[in-house]
């Protein structure tokens, strides 16, 4: 699960950070509640998660929550991993 969060941080750095934005991104980064990514980004975000590790997140756990972190969102795709 390590290398997959990597990814996903990497993912989240490259997509939502501005270049000039000094904060820190960790897996444990607020991502939603913080205003990196939004509702619009989920999205896309969630498109990435499918298409990178073949799986089909419902709409109904695509949340903010499970969102929020770049954690939370490894969990949930474990989840999803069967």
């Amino acid at each position: 699960m390590d290398e997959m969060k990597a990814e996903v941080l990497e993912y989240v750095i490259e997509e939502y950070v501005d270049e000039d934005d000094d904060d820190e991104v960790t897996y444990d980064t607020a991502l939603i509640s913080s205003g990196i990514v939004d509702s619009f980004s989920m999205v896309s975000l969630k498109v990435f998660l499918e298409k990178k590790y073949k799986i089909s997140l419902p709409d109904s756990e695509a949340t903010p929550e499970a969102f929020d972190t770049v954690n939370s969102i490894c969990d949930l795709v474990v989840k999803h991993q069967g």
